[in-house]
């Protein structure tokens, strides 16, 4: 079943550029999308038009429509700030708030209303468990979330979109700025979390992709050049211009 339906996507920016061009694309639910392709390819601005970042861009004409369980994300009547719950995003590097583990996991729930600690208590360590931190941390949670290393850190955002129990997680090539290891434990957390949540990744390489991706999505200047199962698309690529980019001929 489709969790999102991307109908004649098309974004311009206001120095002319046109990021994406006439986008079609479904991405099933509780499977794991990789948009990969060079630089500038409009893989970061789709990730922000799902989550309606570029509300606060420089775009100045938008088309198309994004559907999310059927409902059209830029109705009138849309609440953004639902949708941005609904749709929580991971950037490359960690940006820890200057607060407490506990408190850079409470956060989102506390703007929302909720008060009871116990109710927040719960809400944190489950968010923890699932991005598989909860066992390095839990005898820390009073402690600055800066002091813990770059890989927890990037757990800790994970588990801060995790609390507010999104339905899908957009990362934008999470582990580009960590060590191996780390990236191999985040890379290993995104298998158990499609379980339960539709994700939607820019890997940081190729190999990456390989080695995660249900589906992949080619995007090359705007263009969705080509979508397809990850076997498929690495073993036999149906466009000339993903087969070269595959092979490293270009970007």
């Amino acid at each position: 079943m489709d969790k999102i339906v991307i109908e004649n996507l098309s974004v311009r920016y206001s120095d002319g550029t046109e990021s994406l061009k006439n986008i079609n694309l479904k991405i099933p639910e509780q499977s794991i999308t990789a948009l990969i392709g060079p630089a500038g390819g409009g893989k970061s601005t789709l990730l922000r038009v799902l989550n309606r970042l570029n509300d606060l861009a420089d775009v100045v004409e938008m088309s198309g429509r994004v559907l999310l369980n059927g409902r059209n994300i830029y109705d009138p009547d849309a609440n953004v700030i639902e949708l941005r719950r609904k749709m929580g995003i991971v950037f490359s590097r960690p940006v820890p708030l200057p607060l407490t583990i506990y408190q850079n996991v409470s956060y989102g729930l506390e703007v929302a209303g909720i008060r009871s600690k116990s109710r927040l208590d719960d809400a944190v360590e489950k968010a923890l468990r699932l991005a598989a931190l909860w066992d390095e941390v839990h005898d820390r949670l009073n402690d600055p979330a800066i002091a813990i290393s770059g890989g927890q850190q990037q757990r800790l955002c994970l588990a801060r979109a995790l609390a507010l129990e999104p339905e899908v997680i957009l990362l934008d090539e999470p582990t580009s700025a960590l060590d191996p290891v780390s990236t191999a434990r985040i890379e290993n957390l995104l298998q158990d979390l499609k379980e339960q949540y539709t994700i939607i990744i820019v890997p940081h390489s190729i190999q990456q992709a390989a080695r995660v991706a249900d589906w992949v999505a080619f995007f090359l200047q705007g263009e969705l050049v080509e979508y397809a199962a990850r076997d498929r698309m690495f073993l036999s690529p149906k466009d000339r211009r993903t087969q070269e980019y595959i092979e490293g001929r270009y970007g």
